[in-house]
């Protein structure tokens, strides 16, 4: 993967996370150092304020349920967590991932954290309404065309009050930090392969009004947070 590349358009390489048949000690080890990723890049931020922008859009309910989609292992949600200890809401979170190892990881890091449960599927299986809010953190970038439209609409069928996207800002800047930083801190093939190839797949605000035109959906936001993050809310019409 090359420091330098032209990032006009989103890359369609697959990453090597979308390679189901590959997995094993490399991927939960990719899944640990990406927690270090997560927390260099300031990643729980535009989760936690998608998902209270929502909260206070349903009139700040006493509780609230939460489906995170593409979890990995779920590091993002341990700010909301500490939010809704600070807020007094009665939070419960399920982090959705298709991979074993994911799965596994995302338990071992929330074992005795009764508010989080872990369920193996895809979000293609997931019933409609099954949580207030659905948030995906670094998810959609895996998907362009009529695929990521797809992927997005079974988000909102399976929310009752809206979706909460988190993900990255295509821009030079941040291909160039995140090729550094996985250089700096793994050796892992996920890693150096996947994380810059993430923020070359990553979006622009045309991207997002383009997602906006096919979904059909006028009260769809987006807004950029650090760092080099984008907060899309799409509110359940």
């Amino acid at each position: 993967m090359s420091i330098f590349r032209k990032l006009d358009r989103r890359a369609k390489e697959e990453e090597l996370m979308d390679d189901f048949s590959l997995g094993g000690a490399e991927l939960t080890e990719a899944l640990k150092h990406l927690r270090r990723l997560n927390k260099i890049f300031a990643a729980p931020g535009p989760t936690k304020y998608g998902v209270e922008k929502l909260w206070k859009e349903m009139g700040r309910p006493s509780s609230l349920s939460i489906l995170d989609v593409g979890a990995g292992s779920g590091d993002v949600n341990r700010k909301l967590l500490r939010w809704a200890d600070e807020r007094g809401v009665q939070l419960s979170i399920t982090l959705v991932d298709m991979t074993p190892e994911a799965c596994d990881e995302a338990r071992a890091l929330f074992k005795g954290e009764n508010r989080v449960t872990v369920l193996q599927a895809d979000v293609c299986d997931l019933p409609d309404a099954s949580a207030d809010i659905v948030t995906g953190s670094q998810f959609v970038h895996h998907f362009d065309g009529e695929k990521l439209v797809e992927i997005v609409s079974h988000m909102l069928r399976a929310s009752r009050y809206g979706v909460v996207i988190n993900d990255i800002h295509r821009h030079t800047v941040s291909y160039t930090a995140v090729w550094i930083t996985t250089r700096i801190i793994s050796r892992n093939r996920y890693i150096r392969h996947d994380g810059p190839l993430s923020v070359a797949k990553g979006f622009k605000g045309s991207d997002w009004k383009e997602l906006q035109k096919r979904l059909d959906h006028q009260s769809m936001t987006y807004n950029w947070k650090p760092l080099f993050r984008y907060a899309v809310i799409i509110p359940r019409q």
